[in-house]
């Protein structure tokens, strides 16, 4: 007979990947055999005692209901946003903030003495004074009776209606609750994963915290024309007299299956289709697809950290690898004598390109190509550069490329992270090449999630063996 519901009395041990608890309980199977049952629990906090419901328990792993917390951890909080129970948008509301901070102090750690490093090499994690309404960019989603929202925790399937988000600017929500509104008035339907039909997909926002200029990018499955062209023109009256911040309104067929904020053909509804940001004293142009620091605020940060740690000069030459649009290289350029900037995304080496003529640097050259061979070309024009920056991707660089980048020996490594364990596994390739890890500094880009971003310095020591660079 299968069991369908069970509470249990669980203690919280530690957390997954996820932010969510994880906890186990020895139970006997049908023949009567010890079997554990490893359970992973929502809003839960290390050390806590609580009461879950578990469906189907006679299974190895399951994600258990929440029903009371019997002993709670000092540093639990109130969460202020009234979506946070069904969400899946932040995972540690729950949780003072100076909690979440030595998590993630705790994980960077934990990520490089698993690969052998000295973990008091990572300093405290460098926090917001408020960490409520950072983020320049955010990706709502249409459920198919078209609503706007965000997933639900833990299903994708399932769209929570929202009537406010605390980690977006507050223009910017209330730009997006307009665009609801207005999907509603129309009976636009929104698209349904399922059965691959309807019309609205995705709405992005995103807003420049320096110029004001605001960016709404309508992700639908047809072109804004025939009988769509009234509720369309209405959009553009309403976005017209109630939000002038917005610079650039964009309507952008989308009619493939994945489900991502991709464009087949994009239409200019008003405006223009970029918006103009800036960081650390320089202007950037930002497309739909554009990818830039959601949180400027710890993005001067990490610009600012890197130049500290990388020490430019204006006799070297600098490689900026996973470029991007720019958002090192610029600071960097000016810095040092001549900057090569590598990115495998043809659009933004273009934009790269273009911010650098905008901002009046003539000493940088952009190359659209694979890092590893980038790298290669690079080198043979360019010469060994005593300076290198990388910010991968969360998958990190891999293997291939750090070896590539052991091998041109620059004499400084600035890694620039977005996921600790990744980071870890990749700078332990450059040890055999003469390489010590000297500091590691986190830095919290995304207060209420399990993110943590770190900046870190390798330097090349001659005659170094790799007993010198680990533990």
């Amino acid at each position: 007979m299968t069991i369908t519901n069970e509470e249990m009395i669980v203690d919280i041990k530690s957390l997954d990947e996820k932010g969510a608890g994880r906890a186990s309980v020895w139970r006997e199977n049908e023949k009567g055999n010890p079997k554990k049952l490893r359970l992973t629990v929502p809003q839960v906090l290390p050390g806590e005692k609580v009461r879950v419901t578990v469906d189907k328990p006679e299974r190895r792993r399951r994600r258990a209901k929440l029903e009371e917390i019997i002993e709670t951890h000092s540093e639990r909080t109130a969460p202020p946003c009234p979506h946070f129970d069904k969400c899946g948008g932040c995972v540690w509301q729950h949780w003072d903030y100076i909690g979440q901070l030595q998590q993630k102090t705790s994980h960077v750690k934990g990520a490089i003495e698993a690969q052998g490093f000295n973990p008091d090499l990572v300093q405290d994690t460098i926090g917001m004074d408020e960490p409520w309404r950072y983020r320049n960019k955010m990706e709502f989603t249409f459920s198919p009776e078209g609503e706007l929202g965000l997933h639900e925790q833990g299903n994708f399937r399932k769209i929570i209606s929202l009537e406010t988000c605390l980690i977006a600017g507050k223009e910017m929500v209330e730009a997006a609750m307009e665009v609801a509104i207005w999907a509603k008035e129309h009976q636009l339907k929104g698209y349904n994963k399922d059965l691959h039909e309807g019309l609205l997909r995705h709405l992005m926002v995103r807003q420049s915290f320096v110029t004001g200029e605001m960016m709404l990018a309508l992700f639908a499955t047809e072109a804004p024309t025939g009988e769509l062209e009234e509720a369309v023109n209405n959009l553009i009256r309403r976005v017209e007299d109630k939000f002038p911040q917005v610079k650039s309104l964009m309507w952008l067929e989308n009619t493939d299956w994945a489900d991502r904020t991709q464009s087949e053909k994009s239409h200019v509804l008003a405006g223009r289709d970029f918006i103009y940001d800036e960081m650390d004293g320089y202007r950037f142009r930002l497309w739909f697809d554009t990818f830039f620091q959601t949180n400027p605020t710890q993005a001067q940060k990490l610009v600012d950290l890197a130049v500290e740690m990388g020490e430019p000069k204006k006799t070297e030459k600098m490689i900026d690898l996973f470029c991007g649009v720019g958002t090192f290289s610029l600071p960097f350029a000016s810095k040092v004598e001549k900057l090569a900037g590598i990115e495998i995304v043809e659009s933004s080496i273009e934009s790269a390109k273009r911010n650098a003529l905008d901002n009046g640097l003539t000493n940088t050259y952009f190359l659209a190509k694979d890092a590893r061979k980038g790298i290669d070309e690079v080198l043979e024009s360019f010469g060994r550069p005593e300076l290198l920056l990388l910010d991968p991707p969360r998958s990190g660089a891999g293997g291939k490329v750090m070896r590539r980048i052991g091998r041109s020996q620059p004499e400084r490594i600035v890694y620039v992270s977005c996921n600790p364990d990744t980071f870890a596994t990749d700078i332990k390739e450059l040890v055999p090449f003469g390489y010590r890890l000297e500091k590691v500094q986190p830095v919290d880009l995304f207060p209420h999630t399990v993110h943590v971003e770190c900046v870190a310095l390798m330097s090349r020591v001659k005659g170094m063996t790799n007993k010198n660079c680990l533990k």
